[in-house]
């Protein structure tokens, strides 16, 4: 049996994160992991790191989280590809446009900094955006990073740290014995610890079913794309109101994009179907016209955790004390993590997150 103080399921971004930041206040924790830590949506998503977009009352976690993202290497231990490139919103008609002239004005107290660019402006800075585009919304601090880089990163480091870290270990069994939770693995570990945060991505809803908090989630498959190196030209990240499309340059020259769904091969695999894969190349072709017959070299897709109102949940269990929830950011949660991570810490430590998460609650799927 392992005695701990914390029990962190699910070695996603997030509760690596939640794992790094108990252990430097001194914590017992230990995280387990299923498969490899960031193995999963944390390790293969698009790599967007942007606050634009995002709802109002996200926009504090997601503002502290920018302050841990500035120095990602003291952090982690290495700097994930993390650059400040900014985030470009491109709107292809005028009523989006618009949209993103209404968003900038309702964030204006929030520190984004959100550039607006009509078409000539918008020509005169990014000339390889295709004409399709009408505007643009520009936040300067915004950037991307390499998932696969920076997810397990956060797990090594929490380790580092004096976190357990336990891959390869599937939870089967989890109770609460009136003091403490019980967990049970399929390889015969077992252990107990009077806090567990449930972490666990795309699957957190059977834990919370278990304790008498069922939530309506459901998974999606985001379609991924990278092409061959080309001559670097795309200095952004950049997405577009309404969705459809996000793409990407790394150094290498490499572009990265997304858009659309694919399809789950099984419980824990997916792949982009080859629709969704055309349909990216094809707006591609419109918004990014150098992109014009690149070449795909590889594909790929992920399980991510949605529920109806595409809000993450956040905080105290409603029914177990000692149990908390991080789970369900709809593809969101990369930039995100850190400020996740360091809320549950903080609820752990001094029974309160700094951070606002009330709208976060799981109670408001309770009837």
């Amino acid at each position: 049996m392992i005695d701990s103080e914390v029990i962190v399921l699910g070695g996603g971004i997030v509760g690596a994160s939640t794992a790094l930041m108990l252990a430097q206040k001194g914590r017992r924790v230990v995280l387990l992991e299923r498969d490899f830590c960031g193995s999963h949506s944390s390790g293969v998503n698009y790599g967007g790191v942007r606050r634009q977009g995002r709802p109002l009352h996200q926009l504090p976690l997601s503002q502290r989280s920018h302050e841990l993202w500035s120095d990602l290497p003291g952090l982690i231990g290495i700097d994930g590809e993390y650059v400040r490139s900014g985030h470009l919103k491109l709107a292809r008609s005028h009523d989006d446009l618009a949209a993103l002239q209404a968003y900038a004005d309702a964030t204006r107290g929030f520190g984004l900094g959100l550039q607006m660019l009509d078409h000539a402006q918008l020509r005169a800075r990014f000339p390889w955006v295709g004409d399709v585009a009408v505007g643009a919304s520009l936040c300067p601090q915004d950037g991307h990073a390499n998932p696969r880089l920076v997810s397990p990163a956060f797990a090594r480091a929490a380790q580092r740290h004096g976190a357990r870290v336990m891959e390869q270990t599937e939870v089967t069994q989890v109770e609460h014995d009136g003091q403490r939770f019980q967990v049970r693995c399929a390889n015969g570990v077992k252990l107990q610890a009077p806090w567990l945060l449930n972490c666990a991505g795309a699957w957190a809803s059977t834990v919370a079913a278990q304790f008498g908090e069922p939530v309506p989630m459901t998974s999606a498959h985001p379609a991924m794309l990278v092409t061959e190196p080309l001559a670097v030209v795309m200095d952004v990240s950049t997405g577009v109101e309404g969705g459809g499309i996000y793409a990407r340059q790394v150094a290498r020259g490499n572009c990265i994009l997304g858009g659309g769904r694919g399809f789950a091969l099984g419980p824990q695999q997916a792949r982009p179907g080859q629709a969704a894969v055309l349909e990216i190349l094809r707006n591609a072709g419109e918004l990014y016209p150098f992109l014009r017959g690149a070449q795909a070299i590889r594909t790929w897709s992920g399980t991510e955790g949605y529920l109806p109102d595409h809000e993450p949940v956040i905080g105290d269990s409603s029914t177990q004390p000692g149990l908390l929830h991080g789970f369900g950011f709809a593809g969101a949660g990369f930039q995100l993590g850190p400020a996740v991570g360091e809320a549950l810490a903080e609820i752990v430590c001094a029974g309160v997150s700094r951070q606002p998460i009330e709208a976060f609650s799981i109670r408001r799927f309770q009837v």
